[in-house]
């Protein structure tokens, strides 16, 4: 006669606890795999493994600055503030401290590892020299033995480290669409990028526009705008800053391929020409020589930032915006103001070097390493 084995309770109970255990393990994965899903899509925004690098505020840190202005080969004469005789220093001992996280401290080491037979380019205006710049001299000062090939003209520059293999290029375009010369003088056409060209085969994408767009009068460089068949002395530089950003984004969901290339959006960088805008009876940043406390802004975010947000959200290709509007209108303190080698006045739109810049730079870092 065959015995029936009664299965041991407490053995029963074991296997129920092994099965709901792998249970939660799988939850748990799907639900990190979520996480992670959401996280890379707000990332192409403005978080960072669920930290806003951007929210926070300056704190004095006696460590900095990252280099020695004297010490760098790459600094042009307009950001080079303590050649060209700026009394003070302080504005060089900030750091920016982020309310939800610590960044990692800049290594130009590391940067050129992770980088190495890549090629990078900062696409833009003057404030995207003032960030290749800015770039060139920290990775310089953390490698400073390291061969160097160095090219300037007037429209691409290169940076090269040729241990590394690694090439960091500036292409200079202040509206990213097209200045074309015809018969009736200088035309900012609106929706062409032939100048897109060139950027095509960069591991690394950086770009920059606002700058130029509100400029006017003899200190613009172009006569008339196209807008598509239409050619108009001029109209609402929001409106027109939209279109050539559309065009701009258009081009980048066509022919940049996210698997191969990072692209990422500088920002609005501010100015202050208006003293009233952070509550001072100064007439601008000249004589400044601290930040404002806190992290907010009297007079709030500039109108470009909307625009540039609304063309952003609207793209396929993913772009990560670094979004150094409200920490750099904080540094009121940080523009040459009468102490540029190369403007003549008071430059309160371009930045010392060392100085803010360098913040953006170990953000862009933090973006890459985080």
């Amino acid at each position: 006669m065959a015995l029936r084995c009664r299965p041991n309770s407490s053995a029963m109970a074991t296997l129920r606890l092994v099965i709901f255990f792998l249970l939660l393990v799988n939850l748990r994965r799907a639900s990190s795999e979520q996480q992670l899903s959401n996280t890379t899509t707000l990332r192409g925004r403005k978080q960072t493994g669920g930290c806003n690098l951007f929210q926070g505020k300056w704190a004095v840190d006696a460590s900095y600055p990252l280099y020695e202005s004297s010490s760098c080969p790459f600094i042009d004469p307009e950001f080079d503030c303590q050649k060209y005789g700026r009394p003070d220093t302080q504005y060089l001992k900030y750091a920016w401290r982020p309310d939800s996280c610590n960044i990692p401290r800049f290594d130009g080491g590391e940067l050129l590892r992770r980088w190495r037979g890549k090629k990078i380019m900062f696409v833009g205006d003057s404030l995207s020299l003032n960030m290749w710049e800015s770039l060139s001299c920290m990775i310089h000062a953390s490698v400073p033995g390291a061969k160097t090939s160095f090219v300037r003209k007037e429209s691409l520059s290169a940076l090269t480290f040729l241990d590394y293999g690694v090439s960091i290029f500036l292409y200079r375009t202040p509206y990213l669409v097209d200045i074309v010369r015809e018969k009736v003088g200088r035309v900012l056409k609106l929706d062409s990028i032939e100048g897109g060209n060139t950027w095509k085969g960069m591991d690394v994408l950086i770009f920059n526009s606002w700058h130029w767009w509100t400029h006017t009068g003899k200190s613009q460089p172009w006569d008339y705008m196209q807008d598509g068949g239409a050619v108009v002395k001029d109209m609402d530089r929001l409106s027109a800053y939209y279109k050539g950003l559309s065009t701009w984004s258009k081009w980048v969901d066509l022919n940049v391929d996210s698997s191969q290339t990072k692209v990422f959006f500088q920002g609005i960088s501010p100015t202050h020409y208006q003293g009233k805008d952070w509550n001072s009876p100064k007439k601008n940043c000249m004589g400044e020589q601290a930040p404002l406390s806190g992290s907010t802004y009297p007079t709030g975010a500039p109108p470009a930032t909307s625009v540039l947000n609304k063309v952003l959200n609207s793209m396929k290709t993913p772009v990560y915006l670094l979004d150094i509007t409200t920490l750099s209108q904080l540094r009121k303190d940080a523009h040459p103001s009468a102490y540029s080698g190369d403007h003549s006045g008071t430059d309160c739109s371009h930045w010392c070097l060392p100085g803010l810049p360098d913040t953006w730079n170990q953000l862009l870092y933090a973006a890459i390493v985080m």
